[in-house]
């Protein structure tokens, strides 16, 4: 994670957001990463509003009741500006036109970035804690993300996988899933086709080259299946049993922080099944 980040909260006025009040105050998220953090840190009544990103089933990291429970945003200046919140939760790719206008208003605001790696999503966990004062919280947190790494460590041979992520988007390599799968013995097999980070992959090329394990986050004749699920059925098929596919939900995908030992243990409760 970046030290801007960090520092922006140390730099800003009153950067503890105080619990929710009538007529504003409180904690705004506009940032679904932020979100998953938040509704683990504090309490709800402290949270003014989440992004709206979190009720999308294709977008959130949480719940979706969860979700539900909060006043959402779009996240325009102003009807964030409008909430008058003690602090404002955003990403690190929100607009300039934005942050001056959050700058106008006064408000004390924190952006956070994507990070690539466990240890910096462990400390984007710690700056978010330290911001809304709940530091212990955010220790709690971290521990179990230091638990979740141990337990999912796998002392055997690495096998490749492939993450899709929907239609024909799969995760590449460089960013925090990649490390992830790395922990759980798999090897990102995007990087066999020379991909970064995320990137779109027809099926055909897949087939050609194929992993020994297909995470998917919708399985034909199972759940609800989307075309590219049913051309993966296909492929299958036509692979004759060399490759397996597995359930790993969309909203293991997106973020860090809590996201973090969900992911793990899904990761390792698949290679543990892989013979």
């Amino acid at each position: 994670m970046k030290t801007g980040v960090a520092l922006l909260c140390l730099l800003a006025a009153s950067c503890a957001a105080p619990p929710s009040r009538a007529g504003g105050g409180g904690i705004v998220s506009t940032n679904p990463c932020a979100d998953a953090m938040l509704v683990e840190l504090v309490p709800s009544g402290r949270i003014a509003a989440i992004s709206h990103y979190s009720r999308d089933p294709g977008a959130t990291s949480i719940p979706l009741d969860v979700a539900k429970r909060f006043r959402t945003t779009t996240g325009s200046a102003e009807e964030v500006i409008a909430m008058r919140p003690d602090l404002v939760i955003a990403s690190s790719f929100t607009s300039a036109s934005t942050r001056e206008a959050y700058r106008r208003a006064g408000l004390n605001t924190l952006y956070l970035d994507s990070p690539v790696t466990i240890e910096g999503s462990k400390a984007q966990v710690t700056a978010l804690a330290a911001a809304i004062g709940a530091e212990g919280a955010g220790r709690a947190m971290n521990a179990r993300i230091d638990a979740a790494v141990a337990a999912a460590a796998f002392g055997g041979p690495k096998v490749p996988a492939l993450v899709w992520i929907g239609g024909n988007m799969v995760s590449g390599g460089g960013n925090l899933l990649d490390e992830m799968l790395g922990r759980a013995g798999f090897i990102n097999q995007a990087a066999h086709y020379g991909l970064q980070f995320t990137g779109t992959l027809p099926i055909e090329t897949v087939v050609l080259g194929p992993p020994r394990v297909m995470l998917v986050p919708d399985v034909p004749g199972r759940l609800a299946s989307s075309r590219a699920a049913e051309l993966r059925g296909r492929a299958l098929a036509h692979l004759g049993g060399r490759v397996t596919e597995a359930r790993f939900e969309r909203s293991l995908v997106n973020c860090g922080g809590p996201v973090i030992p969900r992911a793990l243990a899904r990761l390792a409760e698949v290679r543990r099944g892989i013979r």
